[in-house]
């Protein structure tokens, strides 16, 4: 695969079998999934500079000693987000599992 981040149906359309004909979008599909290839969200790490890994440390010094009380007091919130109609905008990479 030359373009991990072509999408199974963007290479279905670049691609030709023998005599120059198109190949269907379920073959490209099956051959990925034969090759273990899954469409999984690029590895990105945050860049942290010193002052922030500085400023973390100090966060968690500071609730070290927190109990149960004060932590039933936190909203904890996650920016899950569902898509149901259209794609969702998100990039993806074609890679193996446990691969980065």
């Amino acid at each position: 695969m030359n373009n991990r981040f072509l999408s199974a149906s963007a290479s279905w359309r670049q691609t030709r079998g023998r005599n120059n004909q198109r190949i269907s979008a379920n073959i490209v599909r099956r051959r990925l999934s034969i090759s273990c290839l899954r469409a999984r969200r690029p590895y990105t790490c945050p860049i942290l500079a010193q002052r922030h890994r500085h400023q973390r440390t100090l966060w968690a010094q500071e609730h070290a000693a927190w109990d149960g009380i004060q932590w039933r007091s936190v909203v904890f919130s996650d920016e899950s987000r569902f898509y149901i109609d259209h794609a969702d905008g998100r990039v993806r990479v074609w890679r193996r599992s446990g691969k980065r």
